[in-house]
């Protein structure tokens, strides 16, 4: 297997673009639109967004953000890899890129907001260390599909 690359690119990619897309298909297949907290392409490109690709000879294979909201924490946003990509753990590696990212700039905690109808995501969250908690920020408080986690950075 070729070598697996992560590294920080712009969201308006047409790779990464193609990325997003896809993985906005998925959302609207599994939630009503009002469950669909998605961030668009714009937003991912601001300042306060570090967005990677991972990448294998070039193709870019997945992706995940870290929205930089406050010094206290990031939330985790867009992680998703490609149908064909997976069992290579690429989401694993996002992780630890987006982890890596957090502890370099200082935040404390990381926090994430998935679905009850990705049993594969919310496993892997809890395997990675992130436990639930209550909604934060302006995501509302009553969706039934929604579920909040969080994560101290060491």
């Amino acid at each position: 297997m070729s070598e697996i690359e992560i590294r920080r690119e712009d969201p308006r990619t047409p790779d990464a673009t193609r990325l997003i897309r896809d993985l906005d298909e998925m959302f609207h297949r599994l939630y009503p639109a009002e469950s669909n907290h998605l961030v668009d392409i714009e937003t991912l490109a601001t300042p306060d967004i570090h967005f990677f690709v991972a990448r294998r000879n070039g193709e870019a294979l997945g992706c995940g953000a870290l929205w930089h909201r406050d010094p206290a924490y990031g939330e985790i946003k867009r992680i998703y890899v490609r149908p064909e990509a997976r069992g290579l753990k690429l989401s694993k590696l996002i992780l630890a890129a987006l982890e890596e990212n957090a502890r370099t700039h200082g935040l404390k905690r990381m926090k994430l907001e998935t679905g009850t109808l990705q049993p594969e995501a919310l496993g892997l969250f809890a395997k990675w260390g992130f436990t639930r908690c209550g909604p934060y920020a302006d995501y509302p408080t009553d969706d039934p599909y929604s579920v909040f986690m969080e994560k101290t950075v060491a």
